[in-house]
């Protein structure tokens, strides 16, 4: 044995400290080992040998040879099999090997070093798939690099996981921006690089869903590609699902239900293997849920001419109040044995633990959670900064490791498992952290990090790529412009870069990490510079009154318009262009609708809105345009006036900016992200820009609002307000749900106004306050959408808030 440095010695505790006991620092090599197998194998026993032969090479250069007969004794082996057959490939060590107090759970394993004339590794599964994951951890704990394999000699486990059922929807479809350019053998890779990290089962999409039936990165037709990746699932012996929306428009019509009948049919006949088909009761699809249950069931009779075993499951998504009360008595009374559970995901208007305790226990609870987008979803980024929103957009790269890791452990006790809810692969450190807290839900969220940075990027980069994953997130965090944090991780990636091989160039994890850094940096330095330029623009119109306003409006317009004739950071714009070209090249990643065939702005293409603009100078210089059209000079001051003061609620008045989080003294928060990440109690920062290019000529401030969701209130609250005075209210009902009606009460029980149109364009509006209200000192204002509707729940959005006093 070899005896490394000091520094190693630390390297490796540092990094083994979860799984080796008070590691000594000593190292086995495994550079001249075999793999050791019993000569007859099952096809996931081959299946895990292959992995772990090809992804050692792809890391090392070395190829183990693979074997079923003993070694010298003076060569290492790695021998893999199934504790049942354990004496057919441990031979004279199985009386070492035996451990009657190791788990026996379903998929569990047993890695054992034992250290003779040359140290040897068993991987012992408890069941075949525990061989497959067990081969998983072994790759991710073994320290590999170009022409080097060890492991820390005193590395041992027994392991088996906590959560049944892991996986990750897998979409072959346009609607994504990167899996509709990916071939059978990238479909492979990734299952596998999936299957080490833990997942036991992957969703499947259909041919006809919401997507367009064609995309022009289509390898394979999708029906095709469907069939051909139920077949590498069922190779690896992981569970396959398929998300199988009801698209039709009545299945009240005994004719729809026929084609449906048969249109499904053909699916389930072609696929090789289909464990359970999952039904969402809407987004897509809206059926009654008389109706659905009803095609459900004959579905599910349908589904098992083709596989027997097979399973039905359905949610009650989008569902209105009245709809969510038909299911539970459907599901209460009637309890069908059809039906296998209820998948709990985006747009159930209830949340996870009141489901739980709604339906009958005998239906266990499939997690659904939506970790791709970052907003406008399930769970999104808290106060996330309008900078990064509009910009960055709702499918951006965004790794979240502890918020990821915050809602899998707060709601995990209530469901059996999860199939994660993803379109594309910019959620790829989720899914990882989601597969290893399934395993294990108490991992450190650091070890989860350490062991991809170790396996995907390389062993040396362990900790300081999973310290950068942890920076991206945390750019993320509060106000961008007060950030500092941003530069200095992109400084950190910058140096990785600096050293990185021309093959860890193309690795498109790092490449996405790069991307993220140089993104976040280049948007920081703009929201400064463009925050800056306003601010001197508006400095500009205060002295209109010295320069005439013509000249205050020439020159605050042109201050603006440096923006776009002198920006800024153009160096970090670039390199993010580069990398986005890359990740086209490496991962068929479409970040840009011209560049890339991206099938939409809106879905991941954020190269076509990294210029988006980060003041308010479209809404200003439209407002300059109307007020040069003025010919009285007294009428144009005004204007400006208007303009400088936009904000100022008067003597004795109030002012709320509600899509900031720096400025909405009076919002009642509610408890938060901590213990509400899906925000059924909390008010929560929404954005507008899905109609982005209608918002270009609002105010700046009506681009986010605050928001509540379904039917609890947008509550804001004042005190020590002047009992004997009178106030007004000055409202913006800015927001992304314009067709949704908004009611608007005092202190719960005065009416302000009915539920009322929004209006398209988006205006001001004011409404007095009763004296009543506000005699005592105080005033609470609760906002509400139209109460039972269904759909993502919102409607309840308010961008802006002027409490004005209008007498003494």
């Amino acid at each position: 044995m070899r005896y490394p440095t000091i520094f190693l010695a630390l390297f490796v505790l540092l990094f083994d400290c979860i799984t080796t006991p008070a590691a000594s620092g000593e190292r086995i090599d495994l550079r001249k080992a075999v793999v050791l197998t019993p000569e007859i194998l099952s096809g996931v026993e081959q299946q895990a040998v292959r992995m772990l032969v090809e992804e050692v090479e792809k890391r090392t250069g070395i190829r183990w040879p693979v074997q079923h007969r003993w070694p010298q004794p003076d060569v290492p082996f790695i021998a893999l099999g199934l504790e049942a057959s354990l004496e057919s490939f441990s031979g004279p060590y199985t009386d070492l090997l035996r451990d009657p107090d190791a788990p026996q759970k379903a998929e569990g394993f047993r890695i054992k070093i034992l250290d003779n004339d040359a140290a040897n590794v068993f991987v012992i599964g408890n069941d075949l798939r525990g061989v497959l994951f067990g081969t998983g951890r072994l790759l991710r704990e073994l320290r590999m690099g170009r022409q080097s394999i060890w492991l820390p000699k005193e590395f041992e486990i027994a392991s088996a996981p906590v959560v049944p059922l892991r996986g990750h929807q897998l979409g072959y479809r346009p609607k994504t921006n990167s899996y509709d350019g990916w071939s059978v053998p990238m479909w492979e890779q990734y299952i596998r690089d999936l299957v080490v990290f833990g997942t036991n089962a992957v969703e499947l999409i259909p041919h006809r869903s919401d997507d367009d039936d064609d995309s022009p990165h289509f390898p394979l037709p999708k029906m095709q590609m469907m069939v051909e990746m139920s077949q590498l699932l069922d190779n690896y012996d992981l569970d396959v699902w398929i998300w199988y929306p009801a698209m039709d428009k009545d299945y009240s019509n005994p004719a729809t239900v026929e084609f449906a009948l048969g249109e499904w049919a053909n699916v389930f006949e072609r696929l090789p293997r289909i464990d359970a088909v999952f039904v969402p009761g809407g987004d897509p699809g809206h059926t009654h849920p008389r109706h659905l249950m009803d095609l459900l069931e004959k579905q599910a009779k349908n589904l098992r001419k083709y596989h027997p075993q097979a399973e039905m499951w359905m949610s009650p998504q989008s569902f209105n109040d009245e709809w969510m009360q038909v299911f539970y008595e459907i599901i209460n009374s009637e309890q069908p044995d059809w039906l296998a559970g209820i998948v709990y995901g985006p747009q159930v208007r209830v949340s996870l633990p009141k489901l739980r305790a709604a339906i009958p226990k005998k239906y266990p609870i499939r997690r659904y959670p939506d970790i791709t987008h970052s907003r406008q979803s399930q769970y999104p980024v808290p106060d996330w900064d309008l900078a990064y929103a509009l910009t960055q957009a709702r499918e951006v790269i965004n790794p979240r490791p502890r918020g990821q890791a915050h809602i899998f452990r707060l709601l995990q006790i209530y469901s059996d498992g999860f199939i994660t809810y993803s379109e594309g692969c910019n959620d790829d450190v989720n899914k990882i952290v989601w597969s290893g807290l399934g395993w294990d839900p108490d991992a450190p969220v650091i070890d989860i990090l350490r062991q991809y940075s170790r396996y995907f990027i390389g062993d040396e980069y362990a900790d300081v790529f999973a310290q950068g994953l942890l920076a991206l997130e945390q750019n993320w965090q509060g106000p961008l412009i007060s950030n500092y944090g941003v530069y200095t991780t992109l400084q950190q990636f910058q140096e990785l870069e600096k050293s990185a091989s021309p093959q860890l160039m193309r690795n498109w994890r790092f490449q996405q990490a790069l991307y993220r850094a140089y993104y976040d940096a280049f948007v920081r330095s703009r929201l400064i510079y463009e925050t800056s330029l306003e601010n001197q623009a508006l400095n500009r119109l205060r002295g209109a009154s010295k320069t005439g306003a013509l000249r205050a409006l020439a020159d605050a317009e042109q201050i603006l318009d440096e923006a776009v004739t002198r920006p800024a950071a153009r160096e970090w714009r670039a390199r993010v262009f580069e990398l986005g070209d890359a990740l086209f090249q490496s991962i068929r990643m479409q970040l840009s609708v011209e560049r890339h065939q991206a099938i939409a702005v809106g879905r991941g293409a954020n190269l076509d809105t990294i210029d988006m603009p980060l003041n308010g100078r479209q809404w200003m210089k439209g407002r300059f345009a109307e007020i040069r059209k003025l010919t009285d000079e007294a009428d144009r001051l005004e204007g400006i006036n208007d303009i400088v003061n936009w904000s100022d609620p008067g003597p004795g008045g109030f002012y709320d900016d509600l899509g900031n989080s720096a400025r909405q003294p009076h919002l009642v928060r509610g408890p938060g992200f901590e213990s509400d990440p899906a925000f059924f109690k909390s008010a929560l920062v929404g954005f507008g820009i899905r109609r982005w290019n209608k918002f270009m000529s609002y105010p700046y401030t009506w681009w986010r609002h605050a928001e509540s969701l379904h039917d609890a209130p947008l509550k804001l609250k004042y005190d020590d307000l002047d009992g004997s005075a009178t106030y007004k209210l000055r409202v913006s009902y800015a927001g992304d749900m314009p067709n949704v009606k908004i009611r608007l009460t005092a202190d719960d029980k005065i009416e302000i106004h009915p539920e009322i149109e929004k209006g398209t364009p988006v205006r001001l509006m004011e409404f007095p306050i009763p004296r009543e209200a506000t005699s005592d000192g105080r005033l609470t204002l609760s906002w509400w959408r139209e109460k039972g509707l269904g759909g993502n729940g919102r409607g309840a959005q308010v961008a802006e808030v002027w409490l004005i006093r209008t007498e003494p």
